[in-house]
């Protein structure tokens, strides 16, 4: 799997933050966020249930133009 690091939250000092990243290989997108409290999880419920194999994770708004900095990469010809 080649991951390309994109951004870390600017906000939050230290390795364990979100952060986001862009698996040229796969062509996927790679978050690591905080863990849904249950409250969002079942406000998530309500459109579907979550597999086993996903979770779902939250993201300061302060990440969004490093997610669509992953999206023009993602988006980019040479990744597909």
């Amino acid at each position: 799997m080649a991951l390309r690091f994109i951004a870390r939250d600017p906000n939050i000092d230290g390795a364990n933050c979100p952060t986001v990243w862009v698996d040229e290989d796969k062509q996927e997108l790679v978050f690591q966020g905080w863990k849904a409290d249950e409250a969002t999880r079942c406000d998530c419920l309500a459109a579907g249930p979550i597999p086993d194999s996903e979770d779902v994770v939250r993201l300061p708004m302060r990440m969004v133009a490093a997610i669509r900095e992953a999206c023009d990469v993602a988006d980019r010809p040479a990744v597909r």
